[in-house]
């Protein structure tokens, strides 16, 4: 059966010496993966349509046996180019694609994730401070997922409550604007990292990358039992709330 879509590619990775396995966050089929034959000859019709974090429209025939289906026709809409020009911006949008992929299911539909990310995509440009992005990326997830923090309840200081909060509500341009101390990306950095191997089982690989150059916690305790952020005395970062 031929099916149609609009996705963004996540990941591509060779299957054999001339095809490519295609990983799409597609708002109504959700995350899918397509195998793209013949796609790594020179003469392609997919080549230059295949890149990471192309949006494009595609058909494709799902497969009655598997989970990889068949990819037939791809018309790139977007490019984003922009993240080709910045090795902190592909990081940053690379550590977000790896925790879409942990945090949802195969072949569920996406409607909202898919705008976030596109949302994100569209956002990242050289020079956007990553701290903010990351940070809102993650809360705005967690926040459709149905996830968000407790924060009556989270080991926060005020300060860092209210950014939570702004972060969640805002769109993407505030973000861009929003500046964060060391300390506030030191308490919010921790918290969000505890909050999500709690609840996900693990971070995905990247998050320092994504993150840039600030600092790093020392070892901390267990999060909260009841999973809403770090245990009382977690970690020594400056501006953590005890």
């Amino acid at each position: 059966m031929i099916e149609a879509a609009t996705g963004l590619v996540l990941r591509t990775y060779p299957l054999t010496e001339t095809s490519l396995i295609v990983h799409w966050l597609t708002p109504v089929a959700g995350r899918l993966a397509t195998v793209a034959k013949g796609a790594r000859r020179p003469k392609s019709l997919f080549r230059g349509k295949l890149d990471l974090f192309y949006e494009a429209d595609f058909s494709f025939n799902r497969s009655r046996r598997s989970e990889l289906h068949n990819l037939r026709e791809v018309t790139v809409r977007q490019t984003h180019s922009l993240l080709r020009q910045d090795l902190a911006c592909l990081q940053q949008a690379s550590y977000c694609a790896g925790l879409v992929e942990l945090a949802t299911e195969t072949e569920t539909p996406l409607p909202a994730v898919f705008e976030l990310m596109r949302g994100m995509l569209a956002h990242l440009a050289p020079g956007t401070p990553p701290a903010p992005t990351i940070f809102a990326f993650e809360i705005k997830l967690l926040s459709e997922l149905g996830l968000e923090p407790d924060l009556t309840r989270a080991r926060l200081s005020d300060g860092a409550k209210a950014i939570i909060r702004m972060l969640d509500e805002s769109a993407w341009d505030p973000v861009a604007r929003l500046g964060l101390s060391r300390p506030q990306a030191g308490e919010l950095g921790q918290f969000l990292n505890e909050f999500l191997a709690y609840h996900l089982g693990r971070v995905p690989k990247g998050r320092d990358a994504a993150l840039g150059a600030w600092e790093r916690p020392s070892p901390s305790a267990p999060p909260d039992p009841h999973g809403k952020g770090p245990g009382r005395g977690s970690g020594n970062w400056p501006g953590m709330a005890e």
